[in-house]
């Protein structure tokens, strides 16, 4: 299972789905079907993160705030600019502004569909860390990197690049989301998450150090469900999952952090 010092991470990646009353609604049904887990539901289990739309942040700020929520939640991406003339970006400050904990870096489709480099990438988690944010740097290979380079070869060589200007001991997760399982309702295999977890914790050793390795979360995404997370959290080096879209089902989201927060126990 994962180690016991790093706190599981179960992360909800909304993307462009959900409007701000939509949001409200689920996010509280969320925190009370989580509450009212057999169980219960605290800090001594998962993590449980929220990643909505840009529109729907202050909302769900303002209702894990004022009700108190075990809840945490963060922007879907951010500018690598503070401020000034970038016309629809959102600076890293207005995310820290509004108590986001997290902020997705890189995810797949901001890699395909804007172009995203990993030069930019790395500005970006520079710009993350800058303001106090914990950047969620996504990494992962499609079907054709995959068959010319072997598992692994690519998300490694994103998260090197990616983290080439980054110094210290940065607060960082990092989701390896092979693009070839999103979506697809074929996962891949936990052994194939833990062969390429391992080796992105490896490359975390070389770059920033064994404690920066060993304190960071790396989550897995790609077709995750209730019925597949346990399978993957009995991985030493899976610490939890970027869930796309089955964290939109409140059942079953809430099923994916509860199950993860029992296995081994």
């Amino acid at each position: 299972m994962a180690s016991m010092k790093r706190v599981p991470l179960i992360a909800g990646n909304w993307k462009m789905n959900l409007d701000h009353l939509q949001a409200i609604a689920t996010v509280q049904k969320l925190a009370w079907t989580l509450k009212d887990a057999k169980h219960g539901f605290g800090a001594e289990g998962a993590e449980v993160a929220v990643f909505p739309p840009f529109t729907d942040l202050r909302s769900v700020q303002t209702l894990i705030s004022a009700d108190k929520l075990d809840l945490v939640f963060g922007g879907q991406d951010l500018s690598e600019h503070d401020s000034g003339a970038y016309t629809g970006e959102i600076s890293g400050a207005f995310l820290a502004a509004l108590e986001c904990t997290y902020v997705l870096v890189g995810h797949s489709e901001r890699r395909q569909y804007h172009g995203e480099t990993d030069e930019i990438l790395g500005r970006k988690v520079a710009a993350a860390l800058k303001h106090g944010l914990v950047p969620v740097l996504c990494v992962g290979e499609t079907a054709e990197d995959l068959e010319a380079h072997g598992p692994s070869a690519v998300p490694v060589a994103q998260l090197t690049a990616a983290l080439a200007g980054i110094t210290g001991t940065p607060n960082l997760v990092i989701a390896y989301e092979p693009v070839w399982a999103i979506g697809s309702g074929q996962a891949a295999t936990p052994e194939q998450a833990e062969q390429v977890a391992a080796k992105l914790r490896e490359a975390l050793a070389d770059l920033l150090g064994a404690e920066v390795a060993e304190a960071t979360r790396i989550l897995y995404g790609g077709s995750v469900k209730s019925g597949n997370i346990a399978a993957f959290m009995r991985e030493p080096n899976v610490d939890g999952a970027l869930v796309g879209g089955a964290s939109l089902d409140v059942a079953e989201f809430a099923s994916i952090s509860r199950f993860q927060k029992h296995v081994g126990t």
